[in-house]
């Protein structure tokens, strides 16, 4: 009987949630957004607000990195991750094997 209730709680849950149907997107930022961010900290600090180029360039690798490994997700999903190895092993397999199916055909 828990069974039930839990999986009827796990889809209620996911109905309410409003990432509902979009549990994955990347982050957006940019290095824009992070040199606003670490402009508000220095003011906040008492610092100098200054960039140089330097800087620049290490705020704009660092943006294009997180890009590519960072991701928004669901807090459903990612406590279901969480809670489950076994759903999160099942998942990194099924994304490790991507477009494999098809390179065998």
């Amino acid at each position: 009987m828990s069974d039930i209730l839990n999986e009827a709680y796990g889809v209620v849950q996911c109905k309410e949630c409003p990432w509902y149907k979009s549990c994955i997107m990347p982050m957006r930022f940019t290095a824009e957004d992070l040199k606003r961010q670490f402009e508000s900290q220095s003011t906040l600090l008492g610092q100098s607000a200054q960039i140089d180029g330097a800087t620049q360039n290490m705020l704009s690798g660092m943006a294009m990195a997180a890009q590519n490994s960072l991701l928004e997700g669901c807090p459903v999903l990612i406590d279901r991750l969480r809670n489950s190895p076994a759903l999160a092993a099942q998942l990194k397999k099924l994304m490790q094997n991507w477009g494999k199916e098809e390179k065998q055909e």
